[in-house]
């Protein structure tokens, strides 16, 4: 089909596709030609390097480096990976490491003796208005995303539902069982009691679908086994702790002989679900600093007080993550809607490689299969032709979801306070659990000082801030680094011509959960 395609369209032929792909042509007929393109949402990604006559490329950012031949030699790390990752909790969604850069979301690639072309092509948007017959705008989505969710349904292997306990996979699990006979759904949970268990929410929606319910359980015992080989595979540091579980989970569904999960990623995304949009949505002020201060594992004032002298000193010269990210917010709303700008943001840049590439890597290491009815063209062109107060009114999103979910789901997933899918990392990070400890030992200053980004004088503080007061604010912070740290040994990453004197740690000095705290809130 896509030799046809391609035939028929040339270069075009990828605006035909629908769905998830990243897909690799080679023309020979004239000039020889190698085409690649990838799916609108970025579902699946192809990172590359193009050194001026040469294109390397691969689905993976391993095989990208063994292609390359930096299996025996350490890579060459991007100098602003760290400060990149710490403002969006993930490097750049177009350059993870020196040389390598990810193909954008929705672009067609020309390689030929001439160059390296990218084309952006345009994004699908749905008409605006109701369907034939006047259907509310909660009708009209329901319908689309029950289209959606049957034709995702249609595979060679048996398909089952990934169900979390809130409103989008819940929403996407009730579709699915009212499609398919005997679906088996998946839920991951952790051993003993730990705040923001989810698993009786997933439960009652399991009941109320009449699936067949897997309770996958985690033991926060095997935590620090499973890092190192999480890290490995999504290539590139993520600090979001959900890594760990989705990890998990997709072993768990492998072992249950599954090769296809539906879930409910990306409808926050494209219906204004988060809370961050929401606050920046109703700023009556400026909202351009606390929404990128949102964004960050660590805000940017924090994050610089860990940066080592030469590496502050580098970010200064160079221009923060942040500063960057909210120059580009600025220009876009010099003339649009705040809404739109902060969707096509958050769909753009941060869904692809926060998000999508973790869905992607960690559930392709189990050999599993994963599709996203919120990322298909209708549904995600659908949300972005709803009117603004569809999506949000009075501070709370997805409005014309949570309508459209009722009557299919419990209403105490409906009514429950939106929480994120996660590990429960300030607990887990507390003095005395298997993670705290793996934590000092990965963010030792031996290590940190090999490193030569981090100083180890404020790391140390940092640790020992979280183990005398927990916090969220602290524990991702912590989270976060250790996700680096972990990448950098892991791909035995090199900084080029870096400098790294030793440093002599003490436990004095301003409290590094004040900075942090003082700048989140």
């Amino acid at each position: 089909m896509l030799p046809a395609l391609y035939e028929t369209y040339g270069a075009a032929f990828a605006e035909q596709l629908d769905g998830m792909f990243a897909v690799a042509l080679v023309d020979l007929r004239g000039e020889p030609t190698m085409v690649l393109a990838t799916d609108d949402a970025g579902m699946k990604p192809i990172y590359y390097r193009w050194d001026g006559k040469r294109l390397y490329f691969a689905s993976e950012l391993p095989a990208l480096l063994a292609l390359l031949g930096l299996g025996k030699t350490k890579p060459e790390l991007w100098e602003p990976a760290l400060d990149s990752y710490l403002a969006t909790k993930t490097p750049s969604v177009r350059r993870p490491s020196s040389g390598v850069r990810v193909l954008p979301p929705g672009t067609t690639a020309l390689c030929s003796r001439s160059g390296l072309r990218l084309h952006r092509r345009e994004r699908t948007v749905a008409e605006a208005g109701s369907p034939a017959g006047g259907a509310e705008p909660a009708l009209r989505v329901r319908e689309t995303l029950t289209d959606e969710v049957r034709r995702l349904l249609s595979a060679d292997a048996e398909v089952c539902a990934i169900t979390s306990g809130g409103l989008d996979s819940s929403l996407v699990t009730a579709l699915m069982a009212r499609e398919k006979a005997d679906l088996h759904s998946f839920n991951i949970a952790y051993t003993g009691k730990w705040p923001h268990d989810e698993r009786h929410f997933a439960r009652a929606v399991a009941e109320r679908a009449g699936t067949v319910h897997h309770q996958v359980e985690l033991d926060i015992a095997d935590i620090p086994d499973l890092l190192p080989p999480v890290a490995w595979h999504l290539g590139q540091p993520n600090a979001d702790p959900i890594t760990l579980s989705t990890y998990a989970l997709f072993e768990a569904v492998h072992r249950a002989g599954f090769k296809v999960a539906l879930t409910g990623d990306a409808a926050d995304e494209v219906f204004a679900g988060y809370g961050r949009v929401h606050k920046a949505a109703a700023a009556p002020g400026p909202w351009i600093p606390a929404y990128v201060d949102a964004l960050a594992a660590i805000p940017k004032d924090a994050r610089e007080r860990l940066y080592s002298r030469e590496y502050r000193a580098f970010i200064a010269q160079r221009g923060s993550a942040s500063d960057a990210i909210a120059e580009r917010l600025r220009a876009d709303s010099a003339e649009r809607p705040r809404l739109d700008v902060l969707t096509d943001f958050e769909t753009e840049v941060r869904l692809p490689a926060y998000h999508l590439r973790r869905v992607d890597h960690l559930s392709m290491a189990h050999a599993v299969e994963v599709r996203l009815p919120f990322c298909q063209r209708s549904v995600s062109g659908l949300a972005r032709a709803l009117p603004a107060e569809q999506r949000l009114r009075d501070g709370r999103g997805k409005v014309a979801l949570y309508d459209a979910a009722r009557g299919l789901l419990p209403r105490s997933v409906l009514e429950r306070p939106k929480q994120p899918f996660t590990l429960p990392i300030t607990a887990m990070l507390a003095a005395g659990t298997p993670l705290a400890a793996y934590a000092q030992e990965v963010l030792s200053p031996a290590r940190l000082r090999a490193g030569g980004l981090l100083d180890p004088n404020a790391v140390y503080r940092l640790l020992a801030a979280q183990r005398a007061r927990p916090s969220d604010c602290l524990a991702l912070a912590v989270w976060a680094l250790l996700m680096f740290e972990l990448w950098r040994e892991e791909f035995a990453v090199a900084r080029s011509g870096a400098r790294t004197g030793a440093t002599e740690v003490t436990g004095t000095t301003e409290p590094q959960e004040r900075i942090l705290m003082e700048v989140a809130s």
